[in-house]
């Protein structure tokens, strides 16, 4: 008979640059609410986006982030109670079963449950995960669950024809903007010494070798939506433009959710993640306004391993009844 850690459970989020896996206690602490969740040990191990470096090495990656927090706790690698894998492109049905099927043939736990990128995010966030996560960092998405489990979507399309109010829409707005000031086709905008210094280069012509040349991936892109969010707060019109457009987008999305008939109550919860929204607290401040939802009922979800923690606990408290 295989050993097991019954009074464990494991949560992983395999994203697009990093995989963290955290171990937890099956029960949680008394009044522990999930977004403010500890863990009993943490692994990480490098992306696990199976849409971007394939399924084989997605799977690596999770499989070290979970061997590398059991070695931080101290414990051999047995199965635990629950667990929950949150994986960044596993949103459909056909890649969350091969997922599950990894699972069991790696016996990571007894009970196993497989979700895209957003759900965690809303179990952070609300205790019933029920109303409206929110991700903005390389891509963009609002997810919503109800009381009855139905699930709506909006955005989510990827960068060709979605991905609107992301990390990667803003810094490609703030490179379009500048390449327009610096043809003289479009406003004079301090996003264009900005983005000199920031890809360090001195002429304009040269930002075209310094991104096509080094082949920036669309996260390393993204990554330099602070450039357009530090030269707006300087107040340049065009750079607040662009921050504008992406806050308005963003709420554009939550409010389509909110706002069809019967799904949700008025009083849902909205959790907010990714690196636009943990990183940039006046543009979260402005999505919320924009789409109508009071500060208290925002929940700012920093580390969205927290909920798939909170998800595996759920799955395996429900296999005791």
């Amino acid at each position: 008979m295989t050993a097991s850690h019954d009074n464990l459970v494991i949560g992983v989020d395999a994203g697009g640059t990093k995989t963290t896996a955290w171990i937890a206690p099956l029960d949680a602490p008394p009044g522990d609410e999930p977004a403010c969740a500890k863990p009993l040990a943490v692994g990480a191990a490098s992306g696990g986006n199976m849409r971007a470096i394939g399924f084989e090495a997605a799977a690596t990656a999770v499989r070290e982030a979970i061997d590398s927090a059991f070695a931080a706790a101290g414990l051999s690698v047995q199965p635990v109670a629950g667990f929950c894998l949150s994986a960044a492109g596993a949103g459909r049905s056909a890649e969350q079963q091969q997922w599950q099927q990894w699972a069991e043939v790696q016996q990571v736990a007894s009970q196993v449950l497989v979700t895209g990128d957003a759900e965690p995010i809303l179990a952070a966030a609300s205790a019933d995960n029920v109303g409206i996560a929110l991700i903005s960092g390389t891509g963009s998405l609002a997810w919503a669950r109800n009381f009855a489990g139905e699930i709506q979507r909006a955005g989510g399309w990827g960068y060709l024809f979605g991905d609107e109010g992301s990390g990667y829409a803003i810094s490609i707005a703030g490179l379009k903007a500048a390449a327009r000031a610096i043809d003289g086709r479009g406003e004079q905008t301090a996003l264009v010494s900005a983005w000199l210094d920031r890809l360090g280069v001195s002429i304009g012509t040269d930002l075209i070798e310094a991104v096509y040349g080094s082949q920036l991936s669309r996260a390393a892109i993204a990554a330099h939506a602070d450039v357009v969010f530090d030269v707006a707060d300087a107040g340049d019109e065009v750079a607040i433009q662009i921050t504008s457009d992406a806050a308005r987008d963003l709420a554009e999305m939550v409010k389509r959710l909110a706002q069809r008939p019967g799904f949700l109550h008025d009083d849902f919860a909205l959790g907010m993640a990714g690196g636009v929204l943990v990183k940039q607290p006046k543009f979260r401040i402005q999505v919320a306004d924009l789409a109508g939802v009071e500060p208290g009922r925002v929940k700012l979800v920093e580390a969205p391993v927290a909920g798939a923690v909170a998800l595996a606990r759920g799955l395996a408290a429900g296999s005791r009844r």
